[in-house]
């Protein structure tokens, strides 16, 4: 069958025809979207205008002091980066390592797992203010008596969990390896290595923390 009358011929002038009016059809779609204005763009929120910032005062070894912080500050960066208490360290920052912690109305916490607008009015020291002037706390005293350290970086943490485990067991709070619930506490060095757990030292100078802090917790009178 011969089809060759039907099918369409492709020929110079239409090959022309074809691509006048396509540059016509790009040429108006062209003039109508440069006629649209485009969408305003929200103006970008710096990050203090994004978030509020809430005052808060925090009392600091005995010192109070006025703050202005973003909601979403941590007890830990409060410490180091607004009031300069660096002694505090940021290991893990998931409160796993035990470097930052620090004593909250006497109890021991881990300060960069808890936010500071939380604490006003609370009482929080620091291993900066366990010393009175020259006169070393009892467990820093017995740090250095027993070499409890090495890089020094998790000491900080260790001496405020002790303080605090030392008020803990002073109290009568039992432990998961106490044996005798009914009786006073006793600072062997199965219970204080279990409450000090929290706490991870790295250069694993752990035989003389115990020591440490056992020797402390025997003479100690203010923790």
């Amino acid at each position: 069958m011969d089809t060759s009358d039907s099918a369409p011929r492709l020929t110079r002038r239409s090959v022309l025809e074809s691509g006048v009016a396509a540059a016509a059809v790009l040429g108006f779609a062209g003039r109508v979207q440069a006629a649209t204005p485009p969408a305003a763009t929200p103006p970008a929120l710096s990050p203090e205008a994004a978030t509020p910032r809430l005052p808060v005062t925090l009392q600091v070894n005995g010192q109070a002091r006025p703050l202005d912080l973003d909601p979403r500050t941590t007890l830990l960066d409060a410490l180091r980066e607004r009031i300069g208490l660096t002694g505090s360290k940021k290991g893990c920052d998931h409160g796993q390592c035990g470097a930052c912690t620090v004593l909250v109305n006497g109890r021991r916490i881990n300060a960069c797992l808890t936010l500071a607008v939380m604490h006003e009015g609370d009482e929080i020291r620091t291993i900066e203010g366990l010393a009175e002037g020259d006169q070393l706390h009892p467990l820093q005293a017995a740090f250095v008596k027993h070499d409890g350290f090495q890089c020094g970086y998790c000491t900080p943490g260790q001496i405020c969990s002790a303080a605090g485990m030392l008020n803990e067991a002073k109290a009568g709070w039992p432990s998961t390896v106490t044996k005798d619930l009914t009786e006073q506490v006793a600072l062997t060095d199965a219970e204080i290595r279990e409450r000090m757990s929290g706490n991870i030292c790295r250069c694993s100078a752990y035989p003389n923390i115990v020591a440490a802090i056992r020797d402390a917790g025997g003479a100690a009178t203010r923790l």
